[in-house]
């Protein structure tokens, strides 16, 4: 059986190295002015030297280029983009067709991973971008376990579906935070509003969830109040011939991101070397357990729901 690529998203070059010696396949990395939600910045300097090593340990390094870009933002992006493939990086994650345009002036072709979040809903808009030039399909992580192997089945390119972790509820460009705490009449200014900070939103109705919320130079960000957890149930989406599986390291810290990938690695390893007389042992789910925060419940997230689209 031909096993999925592990990819896992990193906040530092330390990070990098310890979860690819950990198990991972590919990275995700970037810097915020051209990406978003990302769990650490990554200079130029610093993705050539991710790329580097990454390379010496056959894996793989993607850049997010996924921001949300006005005309301002434009500036400088060809150049980045011509940067990035002259460090070899294996392939730039994108949801802006602006992205698209700059990289057909390149020297050479860029890989591109097509990610649109939330409207990432159908094979057939996936296609369409298959044929302008994307290699990948990163689905939206509200889509169902059906729809997903469904997307499969009819995909033009490999397919990319997390796994694991923290997932995006709401984004807004505006400074939302920022603009709270100023209309309480304080000063904004000295208010840390980083992923650092540990902001979250409570319902009403549901006092025990707890969903956090920071700003970068991007906007707001809100995520959801439980983590994915599809250990148990990779071999449903190996036997569906998922090509990538996507462990999200936004909000954890690395020793939690080791012992995510750790565990990942272990059911894909088994599963493929003898799906027959495959056995799930408890303890690799014990092991992230152990080190899940006790107000962030584990859960499938939309995979087995009837309807959500």
């Amino acid at each position: 059986m031909k096993k999925p690529e592990l990819v896992v998203s990193c906040s530092t070059v330390t990070e990098v190295k310890r979860l690819i010696e950990a198990g991972a396949d590919a990275v995700i990395i970037g810097e915020e002015r051209y990406g978003m939600r990302l769990p650490g910045e990554f200079k130029l300097d610093e993705i050539q030297e991710a790329v580097v090593w990454a390379h010496e340990k056959k894996a793989n390094v993607y850049v997010a280029v996924n921001k949300i870009f006005d005309n301002e933002s434009l500036e400088g992006l060809f150049e980045y983009l011509r940067k990035l493939q002259e460090y070899g990086v294996d392939a730039v994650i994108f949801g802006d067709p602006a992205v698209l345009m700059a990289s057909r002036s390149l020297s050479k072709p860029l890989p591109l991973h097509w990610n649109a979040e939330m409207t990432s809903t159908n094979y057939a808009t996936a296609n369409y971008w298959a044929k302008q030039g994307a290699t990948r399909v990163v689905l939206a992580r509200e889509l169902n376990m059906e729809q997903v192997l469904a997307f499969k089945e009819h995909a033009e390119l490999a397919v990319e579906v997390q796994v694991h972790g923290i997932t995006n509820i709401y984004h807004s460009k505006r400074e939302l935070v920022k603009n709270y705490i100023e209309h309480q009449g304080k000063d904004s200014a000295p208010q840390d509003r980083s992923i650092e900070r540990g902001l979250f939103l409570i319902e009403h109705e549901r006092r025990d969830q707890r969903y956090p919320v920071y700003e970068d130079g991007n906007g707001t960000h809100i995520m959801s109040s439980e983590d994915i957890c599809m250990l148990e149930n990779l071999p449903e989406l190996m036997d569906g011939h998922i090509d990538s599986l996507k462990i999200e390291g936004l909000l954890k810290s690395s020793v939690y991101n080791e012992t995510v990938v750790r565990s990942y690695r272990a059911v894909i390893d088994a599963y493929a070397a003898d799906p027959d007389g495959y056995v799930f042992q408890q303890e690799w789910l014990d092991a992230i357990a152990r080190l899940q925060d006790p107000e962030r419940e584990l859960s499938y997230g939309f995979f087995y729901k009837e309807q959500v689209y």
